[in-house]
């Protein structure tokens, strides 16, 4: 088993970070959104207190970010998980690191409860965050429509136990 480190996400990251993305976008079940951002764009979506990259080896080959659910500071403290991982790693633990490694960070960030939304037919995340202490909350059915199909999301969440 290779070693996988995480650190912060940084600006520089964002050519590998992108590009990961981008084949998220690829899978068709991962993200509604079709094309890359700008980092501009990007960089203003996720909060910067909790972004981190896996890496092995120095190459990125995952990343993991939050972004707030709600402005209204009662929901300071709730955040949604976007975690991609580059398809040559999938299956070899570098989501279970990230995902891992945000919970940490986020409860030392104040954050007591993390939401995901993954598509349904996406079990191999569904069942990723399952196994990292999310727990389901439901389906939000025909929740967005891409090329004239509708699909459904399963809601998961994670409570903090500390905070």
């Amino acid at each position: 088993m290779r070693l996988i480190k995480t650190r912060p996400l940084l600006e520089a990251d964002w050519p590998a970070v992108s590009q990961i993305y981008g084949e998220g976008i690829e899978t068709k079940i991962a993200t509604f959104e079709t094309t890359v951002p700008s980092w501009d764009k990007w960089n203003t979506k996720y909060s910067p207190k909790c972004r981190l990259v896996a890496e092995i080896k120095d190459k990125v080959i995952g990343f993991i970010v939050l972004s707030k659910v709600s402005e209204r500071d009662v929901y300071k403290g709730v955040a949604e998980v976007s975690l991609y991982i580059s398809k040559a790693y999938w299956g070899q633990q570098v989501g279970q690191t990230l995902l891992n490694e945000l919970i940490n960070k986020s409860e030392k960030e104040g954050f007591w409860t993390l939401q995901a939304n993954i598509f349904s037919q996406n079990q191999a995340s569904i069942n990723l965050f399952v196994k990292c202490g999310f727990r389901r909350i439901g389906t939000r059915e025909k929740i967005g429509k891409r090329n004239n199909k509708w699909f459904d999301n399963q809601l998961l969440e994670r409570r903090s136990e500390i905070i």
